[in-house]
Formats: structure tokens, C-alpha cells, sequence
């Protein structure tokens, strides 16, 4: 034949809970049991007063910037549900639900936030990475870290969270490439919350979905309604199972939205219309399990009243840590650098010279003037 279909596909898109509180029981029963749909909501709101008072200590001049994680938070919470504690979390900014969840003291974000690296440095035993502020950059320390896993025989993967914007950076084709043709245990989990800081998707990306941008790479690809924490527990298991079985990345885009800024040093009413964001506050993935909970008789307003004060008096906790902790000292940089401080090492970190005179301060000459005539 002069003229065949070499390529021919489709992209699915998963929904389970809509944001009318419509229920697919067909896809979600037994998907979270009753007793963690209860824990996700509360860890949510946990995280919804954190964002408020994170905007506050931005803007009391206590904090440099901030990034609002509201809206957006059923993305990074449902794949960290759904993954095992030693696969990789490998975030962007706006991963503060997931991390949290996966065990980050929730003071070391506002730590980063306020410039002290130590919010940085992850504590034993957590398999996830620092904030990457760079975009794109973290995809391919995803790749790299699936790669190790998968040539030490271990059974785990990697999970990297990136914006729609981040999809059209050189680093993301990159970690794609190799993860596609090395078959990496990866799971590329594109946040489309509509805006790449001020410019939206349809400029950057024409295709009709971000998820198709994995299909060059002969990824599975998939779209789900990332406010729907059923739907993205539900992809990322499925993800995770060709990870682990086949080696094989997958390309899961999450439409969802962003009900704040991008950052405290952005104002999006500048480039936002008021009733798309009204329309999306109405899609909110923390209504939307409240609404579930409320119809099978889980929660109530007074059970509410409760956790609020209890997230009250947990972030006043979180952000006494932060802002009392003690400062660091000269030697960090050398304790945070190396593991073992040589001799030589040593007589820099406590001269903080490296220069010879710095390291014998007995070569500088005498100022002893009681000779002189």
C-alpha cells in the first residue's frame, strides 16, 4: 500500500469524584478505604491553613516568598498516597501536601522559604528531594534516580512533579528520552493548573492535551481531573504497576488550577479572568471530598470545628520551630559538604581561610614595636 496508519492511539481521561459530587462507584469502590478518604481530607485542610499563614508571614515581612499550594493539593497527596514510602518524591514548589504526608516537618518549607538552606536538607530515611526552583531541572534527577534503582535490583520508582510550562523545557525531553529508552520505572506527573506563571497552556503548548507529549517517547499516557483524589490515587497505582513490572515511564497530566498567585510576588489578576478563577474555586478538591464525606455521613460540622482549632495550634507549632531555630554556624559549610573533615580541611574550617597565610597565622610579621629607636 502506497499510503497506511503507521501510529494510531487515544488518550484517556479519568474522573471518579466531579466536582458535583458525583461518584463512580464503579471505578472507585474499594480504591481509599472510608477511615483515609477521612485522613486525606483533614491532612488537606492541615495544609490549607498552612498556606494562609505562609501568605501572612510573606507578607509581614517574615519570609521572603511564597508559593500557594491551594487548589492544587490532591495532585502530589493522592500519588504519594498511592506509592510505597521508598519510591522517590521528586518535587517542584508545590508539592507541600505530598511531602508533608510522605513525613517532611512541615517547618523545613518555610525554612527554604525564609533562605535557610537547612529547610533543604532532607532527613534520613525520606525517600524525596529538595524543592527544585529551576524548571525542569528535577525530571532528570527523577531519571537518574530510577536509572540507580533499577540497576541496583531494587523495586521501586520515581515520581516527578512538574508544570505545564516545564513540558516545553529542553530538561523535560531529556529525562523523557532516556527514561522512554532505557525503560526507567518513571512516572512524569504534569500539574496543568492553565497558567505557566502568566502565560496560559493554549500559547505554549497547541496540542489539545499536555499528556500527548509523552506519546513521542512511547510512553503510556494518560489525563485525569487532578481536583478528584480518587481519580489520581487510581492513575498513579496504574502507573506505578507498569513501573514496577515493565520498566516503563508514564506521562500522567493533572488538569487542575492554582486558586492563588503563583507567588507572593505575583498578582494574577493582572493576567487572570475573576470568573475562570470562580469557576475552578467551584471545582476545589478539598469541597469536593467534604461534599463526599457529608453524603456517607463521615463528617460534620462540629468534627470540623475541632480540626480547625487543631490546625490552628499545629502551625503555630510549625512556625515557632522555624523562626526559633538556632543559627547556623561557619562550620556547617564544611559539615554539610563533606562526610569525613581531613586534617587540612579541618585548619580551613576553623581558620574559614584557604590561603597559606590563613592557615599559619604564625607567618604574618612581627608588630612588636619596643625595639625601635
Amino acid at each position: 500500500m502506497p499510503v497506511e496508519t503507521v501510529f494510531n492511539t487515544t488518550i484517556e481521561r479519568v474522573s471518579i469524584l466531579d466536582e458535583h459530587g458525583n461518584f463512580d462507584a464503579s471505578l472507585g469502590k474499594d480504591l481509599i478505604p472510608d477511615d483515609d478518604v477521612v485522613r486525606l481530607y483533614q491532612h488537606i485542610t492541615l495544609c490549607r491553613h498552612y498556606d494562609e499563614v505562609g501568605f501572612k508571614l510573606q507578607r509581614s515581612g517574615r519570609m521572603g516568598t511564597y508559593p500557594e499550594n491551594r487548589g492544587q493539593e490532591a495532585t502530589s497527596l493522592g500519588a504519594a498516597y498511592a506509592l510505597q514510602n521508598d519510591d522517590w518524591l521528586v518535587p517542584c514548589y508545590r508539592e507541600n501536601a505530598g511531602l508533608f504526608w510522605r513525613g517532611l516537618p512541615m517547618e523545613y518549607i518555610l525554612l527554604h522559604w525564609m533562605g535557610d538552606e537547612r529547610g533543604n536538607q532532607i532527613p534520613e530515611g525520606l525517600s524525596m528531594t529538595p524543592l527544585a526552583i529551576p524548571i525542569g531541572t528535577q525530571m532528570l534527577h527523577a531519571a537518574g534516580l530510577a536509572w540507580a534503582a533499577k540497576y541496583q535490583g531494587e523495586s521501586r520508582l520515581a515520581c516527578t512533579f512538574f508544570g505545564d510550562g516545564a513540558s516545553s523545557e529542553g530538561d523535560f525531553h531529556e529525562a523523557a528520552n532516556f527514561a522512554a529508552n532505557l525503560d526507567l520505572p518513571v512516572i512524569f506527573f504534569c500539574q496543568n493548573n492553565g497558567w505557566a506563571i502568566s502565560v496560559p497552556t493554549k500559547i505554549q503548548c497547541s496540542a489539545p492535551t499536555i499528556a500527548q507529549r509523552g506519546l513521542a517517547y512511547g510512553m503510556d499516557c494518560v489525563q485525569v481531573d487532578g481536583n478528584d483524589i480518587f481519580a489520581v490515587v487510581k492513575v498513579v497505582r496504574d502507573a506505578a504497576v507498569r513501573a514496577r513490572e515493565n520498566n516503563r515511564p508514564t506521562f500522567i497530566e493533572a488538569t487542575t488550577y492554582r486558586l492563588g498567585d503563583h507567588t507572593t510576588a505575583d498578582d494574577a489578576r493582572r493576567y487572570r479572568d475573576s470568573d475562570e478563577v470562580d469557576a475552578w474555586k467551584n471545582r476545589d478538591p478539598l469541597i469536593r471530598l467534604r461534599t463526599y464525606l457529608d453524603a456517607k455521613g463521615l463528617w460534620d460540622d462540629a468534627r470540623e470545628e475541632q480540626l480547625a482549632d487543631s490546625n490552628k495550634q499545629k502551625i503555630i507549632a510549625v512556625v515557632k520551630r522555624a523562626e526559633e531555630i538556632s543559627a547556623p554556624t561557619t562550620a556547617s559549610f564544611f559539615d554539610a559538604v563533606y562526610a569525613d573533615i581531613n586534617p587540612d580541611l579541618a585548619r580551613q574550617r576553623d581558620a574559614m581561610r584557604t590561603s597559606s597565610l590563613g592557615l599559619d597565622p604564625s607567618q604574618l610579621p612581627s608588630h612588636d614595636m619596643s625595639s625601635a629607636t
